[in-house]
């Protein structure tokens, strides 16, 4: 077996090779080393590397091996790291220059976890700056590449993630997710990835949104090219955080598909997917259907608000904290739109969205709602609006089912829906497209876990499914659409708080569905 074959595995056939002494723990890790300086040079995605002790702690866990000794679940599995998670010896930059030369002292608790159970960490990952955009991309490091189409983005900000291991330079990776920054690199990228129950991981980051902010709370997430693996890993990392408010995990592997009601969605108000967007999850609830669940078409009630209080939220004290962390900071241009927004008064907004209708820019007009400072009793004001926003939601899911032939309604147990209503972003399209769409959003502001898996890619027939028109963000859709056949296409997958089992459980079904279609 090459270096480029063995890269290629899963964490769980590098675990069983292991096992069985046709591979030695040193072995995957140069493999995957050579992996990374092969392929990176064209990606951009690694930032910062560990060789030497990556191979030293193999050369570790291979002695120990042969002693006999006791070894962790994750023994031998080299990983890469987000750079905004703390690694020690190694810088956390966020993508900010000034923080280039400022290394860590002790290890993030997730990081910390892993290495516990014996995985190996090899390298940082490049992100957006201040990690608020779905673009990896920023000034100290420069851009990274998608795999699939180095003219596309890998997404963010975990994006160095999504690429390395979609790549295979390696099979399991750390990212966080304020917004969607370990699922959209995934979907980008055509890898999976998994967001968990607000709580079971807390990301701590201090260089992004402010984190006395906590009503929309940060987690450590997981990429990886298989379930399984996430599932190992989430294991590995589950309440690794001190504060964490975690149960057990429950075992995905014995429930019923039966006994689970899926709701399905296709859009979100602010942009129509795309109709590659739109077959792809189509496709995903006839899979889940065809393997004994229940699915039936569901909308999420008012979207249009929960994107409303993602963003009032975030950005209620006006961009002063990003602007204090940014220094005198070269920034990207999504960071400057975002606080050319931020810092305005709702009444100044109200005039440059007044402004922006008239010059034929409706989605941007309607944008600039979501943003202003705000008093702290206004912000208090957002917070019980979420809390209300969040029973509104559950109670929703309650009722969800309407039963073909009459009688109680059931509830929904897992909604099936877009992951971002377009496919990777062309370079640059992040200041103009936003989020595209509350997709993501919408799980971080109810704090439910979610997890990506690829389904198909974009079909040359499926590149100009939207009307020319005038509006810049639309028009930037457009643009994405155009010239996207083969990209990857993913769905998302979320359940109530602490049912990530669930969650796990229907992507397994659409992996082991051969649901991942070829071009």
């Amino acid at each position: 077996m090459d270096n480029a074959q063995l890269a290629g595995k899963s964490v769980i056939e590098l675990l069983d090779l292991q096992r069985r002494g046709e591979v030695c723990a040193l072995e995957i890790v140069e493999a995957h080393i050579s992996r990374i300086e092969a392929v990176n040079p064209k990606l951009n995605a690694v930032v910062c590397r560990r060789y030497d002790l990556a191979s030293s702690q193999a050369r570790d866990v291979d002695q120990r091996r042969a002693r006999g000794d006791a070894l962790g679940p994750l023994a031998g599995i080299p990983v890469t790291i987000k750079d905004s998670i703390d690694v020690v010896g190694l810088p956390s930059t966020f993508g900010l220059s000034w923080r280039r030369d400022v290394l860590a002292e002790s290890d993030d608790p997730h990081v910390e976890k892993l290495q516990r159970d014996g995985a190996i960490v090899l390298a940082k990952t490049n992100v957006a700056q201040l990690l608020m955009y779905f673009e990896s991309d920023n000034p100290l490091y420069g851009r990274t590449v998608n795999p699939a189409n180095p003219d596309r983005s890998c997404g963010g900000s975990s994006g160095g993630e999504g690429a390395i291991i979609a790549a295979a330079g390696s099979p399991l990776g750390l990212g966080t997710d304020i917004g969607g920054s370990v699922r959209i690199p995934a979907a980008f990228c055509g890898v999976m990835s998994l967001k968990p129950t607000a709580g079971r991981c807390p990301d701590r980051g201090r260089f992004s949104v402010p984190i006395g902010q906590t009503t929309i709370a940060s987690q450590v997430g997981l990429l990886a090219r298989q379930v399984d693996d996430l599932a190992l890993g989430l294991t590995s990392i589950n309440g690794a955080s001190v504060g964490s408010v975690a149960p057990p995990l429950l075992d995905s592997s014995q429930l019923d598909p039966s006994k689970l009601t899926v709701g399905f969605y296709r859009d979100d108000p602010a942009l129509r997917s795309s109709p590659a967007i739109r077959r792809a999850v189509e496709q995903a609830a006839k899979t889940l259907a065809d393997a004994g669940m229940r699915v039936v078409e569901w909308q999420p009630p008012a979207l249009d608000q929960a994107t409303h209080l993602f963003f009032a939220l975030l950005s209620a004290d006006g961009g002063l904290g990003m602007t204090a962390i940014l220094q005198r900071e070269q920034r990207h241009p999504s960071v400057q739109a975002m606080l050319l927004f931020g810092a305005r008064s709702r009444a100044s907004l109200a005039v440059i969205r007044a402004l922006l209708t008239l010059l034929g820019q409706p989605t941007l007009a309607q944008f600039t709602k979501h943003f202003g400072y705000h008093s702290a009793d206004q912000y208090w004001q957002l917070v019980q609006a979420a809390i209300d926003y969040r029973d509104r939601f559950a109670a929703a899911m309650q009722v969800g089912a309407k039963r073909p032939s009459g009688g109680s309604d059931e509830n929904i147990d897992l909604i099936l829906g877009p992951v971002c209503a377009l496919p990777a972003y062309r370079h640059g399209s992040s200041r103009d497209l936003g989020l595209g769409g509350g997709h993501t959003l919408l799980y971080n502001l109810l704090g439910y876990p979610a997890g990506v898996i690829p389904v198909t890619t974009v079909r040359a027939s499926e590149q100009n499914g939207r009307p020319a028109s005038r509006d810049t963000v639309l028009k930037a859709a457009l643009r994405c659409d155009q010239d996207s056949a083969n990209l990857p296409v993913a769905v998302q997958i979320a359940a109530p708080p602490w049912a990530e089992h669930r969650v796990l459980a229907a992507m397994r079904i659409l992996e082991r569905a051969n649901a991942i279609d070829q071009p």
